[in-house]
């Protein structure tokens, strides 16, 4: 058995549902799990919805028309007309969300978003699934849920293996094709869905293949496949044939966005190859990770991440930054849900560069103050440079005011503001 993985960008539209059918199609693949993200940028839509419900519930309603209609539009082009089975399926899962959004009293921002957000992946899933059926694709559509246990840390949900594993052997049929969703998970205690991060569809194939001990996973994008960067911040870009897990992990970790980072760790204990390749050139080979050389061709990877926030402290009695200082600054990093990507520390200073994606570095500097003077640069660029001569370093960094420059024997890391 085999899984697959289509992002937002392959089922944008019609055409690209249409698409999607013809991968599989000309892959021939007669035993399947198939992953399927929410269509273009709805989750960007949904999370507007969200903003709107706590803000203004005028704006909510818009919201959701917008989204009602987007894909609307979709199964107008799709399907021949509107008495389809499918558009009364599709209308009562937006009934159910307006209903969710209507009577839910609860204030927990996180919650409320991961039960509006996932209508994405549910949506598009059934859509793809029907629309497939139609065209002489026989599948079975899965309810994720029904599989993938969390906890309960909405947004960013982490995976019970043990009950995963046994619901998805009890679940998931090893014979023909199954489609369901990624992003997605239920919590222990009460199935509430929880949603295991951004770009977490890809994780979501990972745990699949891992716990079906599948042949491989193929993730379908808009691209060749692992470039060594990310060509809208780089020109002459170029394709890396072949990665391996170690390597892969690496740029995963400082935030490589072809590949999400809890993907990786899973594949690399079964050994189950990872194939990164084109829905529009399925027949290209793109990217393989796994077993073999670390990097083909061996040339400087460069990883960009904007909008990070760089946090400079000290101590108020200019004593040294010692373990319990540096420990309580963790410690209120993780209360304050700040992802950590980079750290740099002397005798006197500790500096952090932080992902501030859940919008509470407000709350995070007025702890930080009452014990470390503290300043800051919001709006800061990360570049991480593998396997780049000083040359490469040096002609990156041209024209830019660099904050600060950490360097590894591989690894060379720049905080710059541009």
């Amino acid at each position: 058995m085999k899984v697959f993985k289509f992002g937002g960008a392959s089922t944008k539209d019609a055409a690209g549902v249409r698409n999607v059918a013809a991968v599989l199609k000309s892959c021939q693949e007669p035993d399947l799990l198939v992953v399927i993200s929410a269509m273009g940028k709805m989750t960007n839509a949904l999370e507007v919805v969200v903003r709107d419900h706590f803000d203004d519930k005028t704006d909510s309603e818009a919201a959701m028309a917008s989204v009602y209609e987007y894909h609307f539009s979709i199964l107008d082009q799709l399907f021949e007309n509107r008495s389809h089975p499918i558009f009364k399926e599709i209308a009562t899962m937006f009934d159910d969300m307006k209903r969710f959004l209507r009577t839910t009293k609860s204030k927990n921002h996180s919650f409320v978003y991961d039960q509006v957000v996932s209508y994405g992946e549910l949506l598009s899933s059934t859509i793809v699934s029907i629309f497939l059926r139609e065209n002489d694709i026989s599948n079975t559509w899965l309810d994720v849920r029904d599989c993938i246990v969390t906890d309960s840390e909405y947004r960013d949900a982490k995976v019970d293996w043990d009950t995963t594993h046994t619901n998805i052997a009890a679940t998931v049929s090893q014979k023909g094709i199954t489609i369901t969703q990624g992003f997605l998970g239920a919590e222990h205690k009460n199935s509430f869905t929880t949603t295991l991060g951004r770009e977490g569809s890809d994780y979501t194939a990972a745990i699949f293949a891992y716990c079906l001990d599948a042949d491989s996973v193929t993730i379908w994008k808009d691209v060749p496949g692992v470039l060594n960067a990310d060509p809208r911040y780089f020109t002459e870009t170029q394709l890396l044939e072949h990665i391996s897990y170690r390597e892969a992990i690496e740029l995963a970790f400082y935030g490589a966005s072809v590949i999400h980072p809890k993907t990786l760790q899973p594949l690399q204990r079964k050994e189950i190859p990872l194939y990164v390749r084109s829905f529009e050139n399925p027949t290209a080979t793109g990217t393989c990770v796994g077993k073999g050389v670390t990097l083909r061709p061996k040339i400087p990877c460069y990883i960009l991440k904007k909008n990070q926030v760089l946090l400079s402290l000290s101590s108020l009695d200019f004593s040294f930054m010692m373990e319990d200082n540096i420990g309580d600054v963790f410690k209120w990093l993780h209360q304050y849900r700040m992802k950590v990507e980079l750290i740099q520390n002397s005798a006197i200073s500790f500096s952090v560069c932080v992902d501030n994606r859940f919008d509470r570095l407000e709350q995070l500097l007025t702890k930080l103050r009452s014990t470390f003077a503290v300043k800051w640069n919001e709006g800061v660029t990360l570049y991480t440079v593998r396997h780049a001569s000083p040359t490469e370093i040096k002609t990156l960094m041209k024209g830019k005011e660099v904050l600060l420059k950490q360097e590894s024997r591989e690894t060379v890391q720049l905080i710059v503001k541009e």
